[in-house]
């Protein structure tokens, strides 16, 4: 191994020993980590070198010569570490000096409840057919929670499962189901390619990354129209966002029709944010020098919404704004507003009252919640 790599192997062992999700590399520049949702430089370390990024950069794209990023100035993928962890890596320009962005993945599939999210959600992997969508802002645990339902798939159901990434982040070696993962750039040039053949690939189960535009958008909902269980992720807030964000990409003649389609095949939407646990709750922790310091964990706060026959009927007639009235009185169906799980963990102490502020369409509604449910907490007690 060269000692440019061993270099690399240094950082990434670094970014493990310190717990960071991140870590940022750029010529003349220390190595930047983020802990905790704080991004910071480390001064004790080196400046990386421009030598140093390049040789890093053609390592990890298999460039030897030529251009090292694609076309549009960027280079997505994922590493493994010697130690075994994986790390998804973004190599992008900036005023044509080559940076590169790496985030640490979980190196085991973890329990819905152990990422914040009811059990109850894994009856979504034994839908035969239908869409089910994960939203959320980039950084929210979106394809952790995929990945996670993916392996409760892969242990319980005898199917074969298509996976569409870019890139792929999460290895799932096949158990009861055959498992083949496809990956943009090196097995197909487009999600919608890869989609489309797939459908001629005998899939029962398939994960499209990420639904950027109107024809992939459209091949999803036809994919789950004909029978098989699509599951993909899409950039936004909460879960009406994410049906309005994926109706809205099409002209506005069309999307009457969308909306009567995916109320036929949407099954669920999921829309999370992780937040950092500045609440009562989050305890000291020693930083090695035998001093305590404040660093909060990490929670989940999720919105569900299950397509039920009243959902399904408010999204083809496009009553959006009654979507929420509708989770609201179907919480016995697993539906769960951002409101209620904001409450939950702002009563458990896990976020401050600030968190709730800046995060809740109705804070005042969080608080009352959370109040409510202390009183009956306490009744029962």
């Amino acid at each position: 191994m060269s000692a440019a790599a061993l270099h690399l192997e240094s950082l990434l062992d670094r970014c493990l020993d310190i717990g960071a999700s991140d870590m940022h590399l750029a010529h003349d520049a220390p190595p930047y980590f983020r802990v905790q949702g704080m991004l910071t430089a480390d001064e004790s370390l080196p400046r990386v070198s421009e030598a140093q990024m390049e040789h890093w950069a053609r390592d990890l794209t298999g460039q030897a010569s030529g251009p090292v990023v694609r076309e549009n100035g960027s280079y997505d993928g994922a590493l493994t570490s010697m130690s075994g962890v994986r790390f998804r890596f973004n190599i992008y320009k900036v005023q044509s000096r080559i940076h590169l962005a790496l985030r640490r993945l979980d190196d085991h599939f973890r329990p819905l409840s152990e990422l914040g999210l009811p059990e109850s959600l894994n009856k979504l992997c034994l839908q035969p057919y239908g869409l089910v969508v994960i939203a959320g802002p980039t950084g929210s645990g979106k394809t952790t929670t995929l990945a996670t339902l993916l392996d409760h798939i892969n242990q319980t159901r005898r199917c074969h499962l298509i996976t569409i990434e870019d890139p792929v982040e999460y290895v799932h070696e096949s158990k009861i189901a055959l498992v083949n993962q496809r990956q943009l750039g090196l097995d197909t040039p487009s999600f919608n390619d890869a989609l489309v053949a797939s459908m001629r690939q005998d899939p029962d189960v398939i994960l499209v990354g990420e639904i950027r535009d109107l024809t992939t958008i459209r091949t999803a909902i036809t994919a789950a129209e004909t029978g098989h269980l699509v599951f993909t992720t899409v950039h936004a807030g909460d879960c009406v966002g994410a049906i309005e964000r994926m109706v809205s990409v099409f002209p506005a003649g069309e999307q009457d029709g969308i909306r009567r389609q995916l109320a036929l095949v949407l099954r669920a939407v999921v829309a999370q944010h992780l937040l950092v646990a500045d609440g009562s709750a989050r305890k000291p922790r020693n930083n090695g020098n035998g001093e305590a310091e404040m660093k909060g964990r990490r929670v989940l706060a999720a919105e569900i919404l299950i397509a039920n026959q009243a959902v399904a009927n408010l999204i083809a007639t496009g009553k959006s704004n009654l979507i929420y009235s509708a989770m609201e009185s179907g919480m016995q169906q697993g539906m769960q507003t951002m409101e209620h799980s904001l409450a939950s963990l702002y009563l458990r102490g896990d976020i401050s009252e600030q968190t709730v502020n800046a995060l809740s369409r109705q804070p005042a509604q969080v608080f009352e919640r959370a109040s409510r449910m202390r009183t009956r907490s306490t009744e029962s007690a």
